[in-house]
């Protein structure tokens, strides 16, 4: 099922598009709102005309599997509370749907290191914010394959805040550069100096200290990581647990003496 108003190509065609209720281009045009606040306005228009979502979903059992594909403004699952209520109308509601939320990283983040810190921050506050069975993946790992080497991998898939200081891009100024005049606004001094990686460092030691937040790695083209990842949701459901016990089959044997 499609949640993306602003979704266009679909290498599946969905069974339900939120964009035959409203789409993102239409709001910006008639709203003159910016993506943003457009998203947010598709969503708040969704949860008063639930039922568009919701009478669809009363006819399917529970032998399916559900996939709602999401916008990937972070801002949605971050800073305004509707995607929470909408999780708590389909989990608790006369739907009573097991969720589990995928949140998705790009393995890219992980060659620059403040970046990906960022990302996991994300993560553990979508984590927090939706308050549901949570896997975070580091998609798209095919195109970190020779990039980085496998022991310094686990190191970013279970994360580790010390990656912050063994970082080999980071300059580390001598003190007589420190004590040098530089313009304290330039780019370079806001994204490499001392302040900065002061910041990254408090970050990194926030989500260590939660110790909420690992990775799965995802690469589309290996069914074995396909099939990792669809085993930890299968989990975090509680799929097999819900599905009805079988009758053993019967086999006539033929016992020659």
């Amino acid at each position: 099922m499609n949640l993306d108003p602003a979704a266009e190509d679909f290498a599946f065609e969905p069974d339900l598009d939120i964009k035959d209720l409203i789409s993102l281009e239409d709001v910006m045009e008639e709203m003159s709102l910016g993506p943003n606040g457009g998203l947010i306005y598709c969503f708040e228009f969704l949860m008063d005309n639930l039922d568009f979502l919701t009478d669809p979903l009363e006819e399917v059992t529970e032998d399916y599997l559900i996939v709602f594909d999401m916008p990937g403004q972070i801002e949605l699952y971050t800073h305004v509370p509707i995607l929470p209520g909408l999780v708590k109308t389909l989990m608790h509601g006369s739907l009573n749907i097991r969720m589990c939320a995928a949140y998705l990283l790009e393995a890219t983040f992980v060659i620059d290191r403040p970046k990906f810190f960022s990302g996991t921050l994300s993560a553990m506050s979508a984590m927090m914010m939706l308050e549901m069975p949570h896997i975070n993946i580091l998609s798209k790992m095919d195109l970190v394959k020779g990039q980085i080497a496998k022991r310094d991998l686990k190191r970013f898939v279970d994360v580790d805040a010390d990656l912050i200081d063994d970082d080999p891009s980071r300059k580390v100024a001598t003190e007589a550069e420190q004590r040098k005049y530089t313009d304290p606004a330039s780019t370079d001094n806001l994204m490499s100096g001392a302040s900065f990686h002061k910041l990254n460092k408090a970050v990194a030691e926030l989500i260590d200290g939660f110790s909420m937040v690992s990775f799965l790695k995802l690469d589309v083209q290996d069914e074995h990581s396909l099939g990792a990842v669809l085993s930890y949701i299968d989990d975090a459901i509680q799929f097999h647990e819900a599905q009805e016990p079988r009758e053993p089959k019967e086999f006539d044997v033929d016992v020659d003496m």
